[in-house]
């Protein structure tokens, strides 16, 4: 091949270059501390609150409802333990699906896991068991990072608002807060967060062509969360620190392009996706997991039965074919994906997966020359 394949743009994707553009200035003639007095300062500070109101409008949100941070992880570690550390004798239920970053800090609390189905989705019948009256928060991921599956998020967000009318009707005074976690979406889906029914969202720059250690959660109006750090008291005292300028300038850049195009990128990637999964079906021993229905569009998810994927994963690197084998922040561990066992995929075809997720740059060619190699690979 004359290039690499890179087929995992769900662990991130590359920087667009009209969002570099436009995070150039801020390195340097505006690299203003945006808390200085004098007149440049304050005037990054302007493009600050710019490039919030624009994300915001995507939200369908109030800018002062936008929170930056460093990232989708601590956006999520933000909203699990801002709530709980507010109520911590209250229970959380996650999506057993959930990424890490959602999954651990729940861990810290009085916890369930709402089991996925086969395919990966959380029912709304599965969110409201596990929902008891000591319940303060719900967390389902808006779209599986690891196959892909979107879940019933608008449904899911009906079963919390029933039970909160359960609750005002019997006098329970205890709140219920719904989060999801949105990193994978923005390039695909719709985030406006009152069509969703959301209380708390995670968005995160590097899975939309923007840069890394950079996201924003949004944070509705009369939620009051427990700050994790203390310091200069930015973002409403929520995130602490001087402002990362250039990656925030970006992310509002990155998000506005991949709104705009997302209709036709859809369109496009789910005629590459319907090639990829017919031509793969085809090879021996291979299943796809995740929804076949609700499923992003740059998602192909398969089980190889018998063969190592770690193997597969280094020999199709070594034939210009960049995939992974999970989740990219927990491929130094050597268990099993949680979320293929969570499906009830047996420990060994969970270590006979591949992740494939495609973006801007891959076409139905490129799924040829992958497919080809995998077949000469699995015989």
């Amino acid at each position: 091949m004359t290039r690499p394949i890179y087929l995992d743009h769900a662990a991130t994707t590359p920087l667009d270059e009209s969002v570099i553009q436009a995070m150039m200035p801020y390195f340097t003639e505006k690299s203003y501390n945006p808390s200085a007095q004098y007149e440049a300062a304050r005037q990054v500070k302007k493009d600050i609150s710019a490039a919030r109101t624009t994300i915001a409008s995507y939200f369908g949100a109030r800018p002062s409802e936008v929170v930056f941070t460093a990232g989708g992880t601590e956006a999520n570690n933000i909203a699990i333990h801002g709530i709980m550390q507010r109520f911590p004798d209250a229970h959380i239920a996650v999506a057993s699906v959930e990424h890490d970053s959602v999954l651990l800090p729940a861990q810290k609390y009085n916890h369930t896991e709402i089991k996925a189905a086969a395919d990966g989705t959380i029912t709304p019948e599965a969110t409201a068991r596990a929902i008891t009256a000591d319940t303060v928060l719900v967390s389902v991921q808006y779209a599986n990072n690891e196959v892909g599956t979107i879940q019933p998020i608008k449904d899911i967000a009906q079963v919390v608002e029933a039970v909160r009318a359960e609750r005002r009707a019997s006098g329970n005074t205890m709140p219920l807060y719904f989060h999801t976690d949105a990193c994978q979406v923005p390039a695909y889906l719709d985030i406006h967060v009152s069509r969703l029914g959301v209380d708390l969202m995670t968005i995160n720059g590097s899975k939309l062509y923007g840069p890394k250690q950079i996201g924003c959660l949004f944070v509705k109006s009369g939620i009051v969360l427990e700050p994790l750090a203390q310091g200069g008291g930015q973002e409403r005292g929520l995130r602490s620190g001087t402002e990362n300028v250039p990656s925030i300038i970006g992310l509002a850049a990155a998000l506005k392009l991949a709104q705009e195009n997302r209709y036709n990128e859809t369109e496009r990637l789910s005629e590459v996706q319907k090639h990829f999964i017919e031509r793969v079906s085809r090879l021996p021993g291979v299943t796809i997991n995740g929804s076949h229905k609700h499923r992003l569009a740059n998602n192909v998810h398969i089980t190889i039965a018998g063969k190592d994927n770690e193997t597969l994963m280094m020999q199709l690197d070594d034939m210009g074919i960049q995939c992974a084998v999970g989740s990219a922040c927990s491929a130094s561990n050597d268990e099993p994906s949680h979320v293929l066992m969570a499906m009830g995929l047996s420990e060994a075809d969970a270590q006979s997966s591949l992740r494939f997720t495609m973006g801007r740059s891959t076409n139905k060619e490129d799924i040829d020359y992958v497919v080809d190699s995998l077949g000469k690979l699995i015989g």
